[in-house]
């Protein structure tokens, strides 16, 4: 077990923290990525499914094209490698990202994915006296995060344009620790305008952190906000190789912040990168067509089931991103069994919107699967 110095100690007690919690946080520092609570796979355990070979899976926001070709190929040369720990292939990560996003390289820190960071953000930032503000419907990795260390988590219902209700947010509490933003939003794949972020971080609570999950942002063509940290603002950027470079199973992505926030999320995570997904982010940043051709192919069948969708009649909510919402009329649950015996999966339902589901954007193919299967469950 790690023990805790006396700086940690007085820095959980005034989040709210009782003496009694010292040991629980010192077995989360010795554990590392290794976390009780790191509940991606968990998460993913509701997309899990026991799926036929030829099953429609447009449950998990996957990309269905996964890594472009440079990147397979970049992969597959590491793999001679694996014997060493080759810890520069992450440093490549970090500089590329650094110039693109126009900041110092000490802001930039290379994670497995970006669940880990939102997670272990939870826990340098939030605690009994420090809640957790998200939006509702959103990702509920944080929130879970929150409730495993006692910290209040507050989850402010979208606004009636399915933006983030950032005024709301501010107001939810004086003493927030850790606001986090998912633009576009997970599940409903809506966005929200930038002002309204820059607003968010002009007058948030003292001493509150915000954070932009931009695992999306590509996707929607949307402004990224790392321009707020390269003014030092208290601010944590989100990125992801998951979802337009097709990465999610290889197991890359940043946190962008001043070096003080990124000291404070690495209390609680592991420094050490796969290589294979290393060489395969460097691989891809370098590939300047990559992005807006995905972003136009995932558009293109997005919008064919959305015209499908209005043609029968059906309620959704007008993604820009890779998933988005339909309203079934019904529990969403019955929905999502029913389709599975036509071999298409779908994602999960949120408490706070029961009758609608969450559906993944696939290839054009697996879209007209969904499609025909959707309309005979329907009926």
């Amino acid at each position: 077990m790690t023990n805790l110095n006396d700086e940690q100690k007085r820095e959980l007690i005034q989040r709210g923290f009782s003496r009694r919690n010292f040991g629980r946080f010192a077995a989360l520092l010795g554990a590392g990525a290794a976390l009780p609570f790191y509940n991606e796979p968990a998460l993913a355990q509701l997309s899990k499914v026991d799926a036929p070979p030829d099953a429609v899976l447009i449950n998990a926001n996957e990309n269905p094209l996964g890594p472009c070709k440079e990147a397979r190929e970049a992969a597959a040369n590491m793999i001679q490698h694996g014997g060493r720990y080759r810890y520069s292939e992450a440093d490549k990560v970090v500089q590329i990202l650094a110039e693109q996003e126009g900041v110092k390289e000490s802001y930039v820190k290379v994670h497995p994915g970006s669940s880990g960071p939102l997670h272990q953000a939870v826990l340098a930032f939030t605690g009994p006296d420090k809640p957790f503000v998200m939006a509702d419907p959103g990702y509920e990795a944080g929130g879970r995060a929150a409730d495993f260390i006692g910290a209040k988590t507050f989850r402010i219902p979208l606004k009636s344009d399915y933006s983030h209700d950032v005024k709301a947010m501010a107001a939810a509490s004086p003493n927030a620790g850790l606001i986090y933003i998912c633009n576009p939003n997970n599940p409903t794949g809506t966005l929200t305008p930038k002002a309204d972020i820059q607003w968010l971080v002009a007058n948030k609570p003292k001493g509150s952190i915000i954070m932009i999950d931009e695992a999306y942002t590509h996707i929607a063509g949307a402004e990224f906000c790392t321009d707020m940290v390269a003014q030092d603002k208290d601010v944590i950027v989100l990125r992801t190789f998951s979802k337009i470079y097709g990465m999610a199973g290889l197991r890359a992505g940043a946190a962008i912040a001043r070096p003080d926030l990124l000291q404070k999320i690495g209390n609680y995570s592991s420094t050490m990168m796969p290589i294979t997904g290393m060489a395969a982010a460097s691989a891809s940043l370098k590939v300047k067509s990559l992005i807006p051709e995905r972003r136009k192919y995932i558009a293109d069948v997005r919008e064919d089931t959305f015209e499908f969708l209005h043609k029968n009649n059906f309620t959704f909510v007008a993604s820009k991103s890779n998933c988005f919402m339909i309203d079934v009329k019904r529990p969403g649950a019955q929905i999502v069994r029913a389709l599975q015996p036509e071999k298409v999966y779908i994602g999960r339902v949120w408490p706070a919107w029961p009758n609608h589901v969450r559906v993944t954007v696939g290839t054009m193919e697996e879209m007209k699967k969904f499609q025909a299967a959707f309309v005979k469950v329907m009926a």
